[in-house]
């Protein structure tokens, strides 16, 4: 198969990339490098000829709804457009569960993106996963203050990006299904927790404050919403394994 993937070198775009390659897909990357960019439609149509599906794992990590909500509608409008004109037959997007009840900030993007791709022209399939392990390595990188950590209390059930990516190929593989089962981690787990756990086995002495915030987002955070329901799909690798493993990049 040819498969396209847009986002493809970012959290879990760098692990579809490595699935279909190891499947022996040809792949094509979408990068505004190589002359392509998702949210003015450029170079898109050109680069997807012959395509039997698009893998879009785009991201644009805004807290603002109205900028979150214009770049996933332009991204899938574009991507959309180019796959319809060039006869390729299956778009395959990601999105996050149990975000149905918080249309906010970066949130009501994901659900715009999902408008769109649902009542679009291509056939598609739709993905909701849970917070990737690798949440709690950005939110480290940018709450940092010194000797302490700011995390946002976040109640959640994190999967390896690793395993969503590869999950990704394979709806790839399967042909156009819809919404298909959600994918979430293996245990339960609370974010500031996580991030403890991960500066300990780093050896890094910070002290991780939990924070309880305002607002439908932070709310929505902290209400174990993005858990997800019992019958979703459970990822294999736990928080700790993930820690040992080579996708985590080690704090400083």
């Amino acid at each position: 198969m040819k498969l396209v993937i847009a986002g493809a070198t970012g959290t879990v775009g760098h692990h579809v990339r490595e699935a279909a390659l190891s499947r022996g897909h040809g792949v094509v990357a979408l990068s505004r490098s190589s002359g392509q960019d998702v949210v003015t439609g450029a170079g898109i149509a050109d680069a997807i000829v012959g395509a039997d599906a698009v893998i879009d794992v785009t991201s644009n990590m805004v807290l603002n709804a109205r900028k979150a909500r214009a770049f996933f509608t332009a991204a899938t409008r574009n991507l959309l457009a180019a796959e319809e004109k060039t006869g390729v037959t299956h778009h395959i997007a990601l999105s996050i569960v149990g975000i149905d009840d918080i249309d906010a900030s970066y949130y009501a993007g994901k659900l715009a993106q999902e408008r769109e791709v649902t009542s679009g022209p291509v056939p598609w399939s739709l993905l909701r996963a849970a917070q990737f392990h690798e949440f709690a390595e950005q939110i480290l990188r940018t709450t940092a203050m010194g000797p302490l950590v700011a995390a946002p209390k976040t109640l959640m059930r994190p999967v390896a990006a690793r395993e969503v990516g590869e999950h990704l190929v394979d709806l790839a593989e399967a042909g156009p299904s819809g919404r298909v089962q959600d994918l979430v981690g293996p245990q339960d787990e609370q974010l500031a927790d996580l991030i403890r756990r991960m500066l300990a086995f780093d050896g890094i002495n910070r002290r991780v404050v939990e924070l309880s915030l305002p607002g439908s987002y932070w709310r929505g955070l902290a209400s174990g919403a993005l858990r997800g329901s019992t019958t979703a799909a459970r990822g294999r690798t736990t928080f700790d394994e993930w820690l040992r493993s080579p996708d985590h990049t080690p704090s400083r």
